[in-house]
């Protein structure tokens, strides 16, 4: 195309709606696909397309998927309108014949996946997306750019919750990460167990609770810490936490009371040895009335200093760095591959899968049963789509989205319910496993 496509496209993309647009968050080689696809004829044969992980994180007895609420929105929200049509146009990124195939053009296909919170296993057909090639293929970067992220923080605050036990743990990463990606990760860490979040707009867009009072700016920007203590009490009341480390803790830990009396919500501890002082300031607020007063402990925590925490007297766990960054959420390394292709636009699906070594995946469209949760053999069975279901499974996947319609979107709230339902499912010392029975189709 040439540097005169901006005019050609200057009547494109009609359609649109208040919503930003997902279409360019992908990469270029999706549309090129898509544009020699539209040349040879077959952009529009049938197609069905899986995702999963070819392995788990190290230390990982099982993932946890989130991102498909945010997923779905970004699938709505996948249309091609004028800016979009007109920067594909100006950089020569595909024809203008495939220009004009975009415009307007919203997926129609169908969705299928596991529960928000639900546990997965390394080859766990997690996701299935169904359509006609060329509006199925586009999806490929989008679609996994959430998964892999969301999934990703889910599964290390999984970890996290089940080292903290019945301690809540706080989600304050966003100094950590992008500012967007943060919202996401909020939302992941709730759903993977995390009582709340230091990020408002995660609290603003996804309902979840928020938390967080002061840093150590705000005790230094006073003449004195008491000064500074009797500021914040003055402001949020007695009910709220103090952060008690800014100079020495047990000093700090008198002061706290003497402000806010033995009433003081809570101190928090950023700093140290986190044992040792939490119970240094347990004996110290007990013996100053300060009996109901929690102890928060943050300071770029993991489930194994969480972990060794356990017996300190540890009310609350603040976790940001090893949350929401690939510090401690490895990515959920989850691929898009095309399992079934028909041979033209009216004909049935047969199986296609890639050969490679050490990246071989089995053909056909698949689903999988959940058997014997709750027992040391629970593990998933995987089937080709249709078969009969395995004594005593429950189906993992569901339709998400039918004809481009969202079916059955859920909020963070409810995939955190049911993240805790299935987690207790599955006893602690046990790997999920995974099972196929008959895969059928190409692959190996």
């Amino acid at each position: 195309m040439t540097a005169g496509a901006p005019g050609a496209a200057a009547g494109r993309g009609a359609a649109g709606g208040s919503a930003p647009s997902s279409a360019l968050l992908t990469d270029r080689y999706e549309l090129t696909m898509l544009d020699a696809a539209l040349r040879a004829g077959r952009a529009d044969v049938p197609a069905a397309f899986e995702v999963f992980s070819r392995r788990l994180p190290p230390g990982r007895r099982a993932g946890v998927l989130a991102g498909v609420g945010r997923l779905l929105d970004a699938v709505e929200r996948f249309r091609f309108g004028p800016e979009q049509l007109a920067w594909l146009g100006d950089h020569d990124v595909v024809s203008s014949e495939t220009l004009d195939w975009l415009d307007g053009r919203r997926f129609s296909g169908s969705i299928d996946a596991y529960p928000e919170g639900e546990w997965y296993a390394p080859g766990s057909p997690v996701l299935s997306v169904e359509g006609t090639f060329g509006e199925a293929v586009i999806l490929e970067t989008v679609i996994l750019s959430i998964l892999n992220f969301d999934s990703a923080v889910a599964g290390a605050a999984s970890l996290l919750v089940a080292a903290a036990g019945q301690r809540p743990v706080i989600e304050m990463g966003s100094r950590r990460t992008d500012p967007d990606a943060a919202v996401a990760a909020a939302r992941a860490a709730y759903i993977g167990g995390f009582a709340a979040t230091s990020n408002l707009e995660a609290g603003r867009r996804h309902g979840l609770p928020t938390a967080g009072t002061a840093a150590h700016s705000f005790v230094l920007a006073f003449p004195s810490e008491e000064e500074a203590f009797a500021a914040q009490v003055a402001a949020t009341g007695p009910g709220t936490t103090l952060l008690v480390d800014t100079f020495e803790v047990g000093a700090g830990i008198r002061r706290a009371v003497e402000v806010a009396g033995p009433g003081l919500g809570g101190i928090r501890i950023d700093s140290g040895d986190l044992g040792a002082e939490a119970r240094r300031a347990r004996e110290l607020l007990d013996s100053l009335g300060a009996t109901a007063t929690r102890i928060v402990v943050t300071g770029d925590l993991d489930d194994r200093d969480i972990a060794a925490l356990g017996d300190a007297p540890v009310d609350v766990y603040g976790v940001g760095t090893n949350v929401v960054t690939g510090l401690g959420a490895p990515s959920a390394g989850f691929v898009y591959k095309l399992v079934a292709v028909g041979a033209g636009s009216d004909e049935p699906l047969h199986p296609v899968a890639k050969l490679s070594p050490g990246k071989t995946n089995f053909g056909g469209r698949k689903q999988a049963w959940r058997v014997a949760p709750g027992t040391p053999a629970v593990r998933d069975v995987v089937v080709p789509a249709g078969a009969p279901a395995p004594g005593g499974g429950r189906l993992l996947s569901r339709r998400v989205m039918e004809a481009g319609s969202d079916l059955a979107r859920v909020g963070p709230e409810v995939a955190r319910a049911w993240h805790a339902q299935v987690r207790a499912e599955i006893p602690a010392a046990v790997e999920l496993g995974l099972e196929r029975l008959d895969p059928g189709g190409a692959g190996g």
